[in-house]
């Protein structure tokens, strides 16, 4: 399915179906996140039927799109399928950077106003299904997609304000390194990330990270240098990514008619 786009709500459920095979991963309660996120999240992954949305902060590129992909990363490696709907920017030359695999990757850019039906339709499917979050969504929706996930095994990650969830993720304070004075290259960048929820992950916490990373995103380390002082370790270069259209195509659906 590599490569093919199709339109409309048809064509979103013979996507389903091939999503809706036995998981190659096992069917594992528990969905790997990166080995640095586990302790954000009360079951060091991402839980079947949890709800785990992700802030979208002020400014908002606020490195929010970065931990999506950090989060899905992991996952993706292991055999699940995955779906982002209603994020038109979000690029499959990142995913795949990130270790996305695009064959199971499936992209709904503009769902429309049959919001609602599109999420609910690949929460019946596929594995996690990260959706950004309409500002017109009512408490009632919200509730019905959360309760649908919990009784499909799916993982919910909204992508936006989302009350109830059992964890909130957000990227709280982020610096770019590689600049110097008026010349230099972005490289890459520290960012604080925060985990509220409720049950198991009532407690806050706090963990810094790279993102992105050298291949992965990293907890940051720090080290003593002379007279005890505490500094982080010196910033590494990105790492050049090829041109998409040399990927894989992940499947991206239009429409919802």
């Amino acid at each position: 399915m590599a490569g093919r786009m199709v339109v409309g709500s048809a064509a979103l459920a013979e996507l389903v179906r091939p999503a809706s095979a036995p998981d190659p991963a096992g069917g594992h309660r528990v969905l790997p996140v990166r080995p640095e996120l586990t302790g954000l999240l009360p079951n060091r992954g991402l839980r079947r039927g949890s709800t785990i949305a992700v802030g979208v902060g002020q400014p908002r590129r606020s490195g929010a799109t970065s931990l999506i992909l950090a989060l899905l990363a992991e996952a993706s490696r292991a055999g699940s399928w995955c779906a982002v709907v209603g994020v038109p920017t979000f690029g499959a030359g990142a995913a795949a950077e990130a270790g996305i695999a695009l064959d199971r990757l499936a992209l709904v850019p503009n769902p429309g106003p049959e919001w609602p039906t599109v999420v609910a339709a690949l929460i019946d499917g596929v594995d996690v299904v990260v959706t950004a979050v309409p500002t017109t969504v009512s408490v009632s929706v919200a509730n019905r997609l959360a309760a649908r996930a919990r009784q499909r095994g799916s993982v919910l990650v909204p992508y936006g304000r989302w009350d109830g969830a059992d964890v909130t993720l957000q990227v709280v304070r982020g610096v770019w390194e590689g600049l110097g004075p008026g010349r230099g290259r972005l490289r890459r960048r520290e960012v604080t990330v925060s985990a509220r929820g409720r049950g198991a992950a009532a407690r806050p916490k706090e963990i810094k990270v790279w993102l992105p990373g050298d291949e992965l995103t990293r907890v940051i380390p720090r080290s003593t240098g002379a007279g005890g002082a505490v500094r982080a370790a010196a910033p590494r270069r990105f790492r050049v990514v090829a041109p998409a259209a040399a990927a894989v195509r992940p499947l991206t659906v239009v429409g919802s008619a």
